[in-house]
């Protein structure tokens, strides 16, 4: 099994930065897709950034040119970047991590999630 352990949220004004972290742990066989998806009341969940195992990057619009995801495959981590953050990114931000256990089996894991407020 994997484990996920999440950090960086808080409370930042508009314009301001924040760095999430993601920590994947135990019985890891190959983790593929890594990404982040965040969640408002109400809304669904959205796909924020994601990256491949060899560093091919995919932004949601809202996110693009402020957000930057990176990943460390030695140290089975990944960061979001969050620059001049707006209102609208407020949510609770979730790590996903898929393990490719063979040719034909992924296993998803997801973080506990940490809350982002941007607010003045």
């Amino acid at each position: 099994q994997v484990q996920l352990v999440e950090s960086g949220g808080g409370l930042v004004q508009p314009g301001g930065s924040l760095r999430l972290s993601c920590a994947a742990s135990g019985t890891i066989f190959s983790i593929a897709d890594m990404g982040w998806y965040r969640r408002t009341p109400g809304e669904q969940r959205e796909l924020v950034a994601l990256i491949t195992r060899d560093g091919s990057t995919n932004y949601a619009d809202s996110v693009k040119g402020r957000f930057t995801i990176s990943r460390d495959n030695a140290k089975n981590t990944m960061t979001l970047q969050m620059n001049s953050l707006k209102p609208e990114d407020t949510a609770v931000y979730y790590c996903n991590v898929n393990d490719q256990i063979s040719v034909a089996r992924i296993r998803v894991y997801w973080g506990q999630g940490t809350q982002v407020t941007v607010s003045s």
